[in-house]
């Protein structure tokens, strides 16, 4: 106990020495700005597809919303999907002109099975979805169900997280939400008998669909 005592007087006395004699060096100016990791030269898309997927989530490009529809109604019945369940306005009209059956009604939030949101904006570096407290769905529904369907556009694609905070400042200016969550695939856990579980502490996946937005010009 005492050589644990002495060690420990030994370090602080050398930290209390360093903050009275002050190096005479000066600091020089720390580059914040660039990046630090290697740049890809794959489009946005091709890159957030690459990262999302070796994460475990399940990502579908369509080239139109009339294509989102065709899309989502394929994996739907292919997965049977039941109790869907969306908020937010500009889903709720897709799956309207899509004749696909949700709901939006709060007693039913507790059993829906899919929820459905949008999101502020994907991260093509690291394949992660950002949400806020607010979008119209909030900060239950991306958790609720055992599959979240994220539908995303390609103008909301931005390289990194630096970037996607940024996106979001200039989006709400002095308001900003409560929350800003990154969502970087399933969760994964290994605690109980070490066994690996998908889904522990929220959906068991997590599809994006992102959808094209921005004309393509020859």
């Amino acid at each position: 106990m005492q050589s644990n005592t002495t060690s420990k007087e030994k370090i602080l006395k050398k930290i209390r020495k360093a903050l009275i004699h002050k190096s005479t060096k000066e600091m020089v100016d720390v580059d914040i700005e660039s990046e630090i990791f290697t740049t890809s030269e794959e489009p946005l898309e091709i890159q957030f597809a690459q990262n999302f997927s070796a994460l475990n989530g399940r990502f579908v490009f369509c080239e139109n919303e009339t294509e989102f529809i065709e899309n989502f109604e394929f994996i739907a019945k292919d997965n049977n999907w039941k109790n869907l369940f969306a908020l937010e306005p500009a889903i709720k009209a897709l799956l309207k002109k899509g004749k696909i059956k949700f709901s939006d009604k709060e007693a039913d939030l507790l059993t829906t099975d899919i929820g459905l949101t949008l999101c502020e904006c994907l991260v093509a570096r690291t394949g992660s979805v950002i949400i806020t407290s607010k979008q119209a769905s909030g900060r239950r529904l991306p958790v609720y169900g055992n599959f979240h369907i994220v539908v995303a556009y390609t103008s909301q694609l931005v390289y990194n997280i630096k970037d996607a905070l940024k996106y979001i400042r200039e989006k709400y200016k002095n308001q900003l939400p409560s929350m800003i969550s990154t969502i970087t695939g399933p969760s994964l856990t290994a605690d109980i008998e070490k066994t690996l579980v998908q889904g522990a502490h929220g959906p068991k996946e997590i599809f994006v669909f992102l959808i094209d937005d921005i004309a393509i010009v020859d």
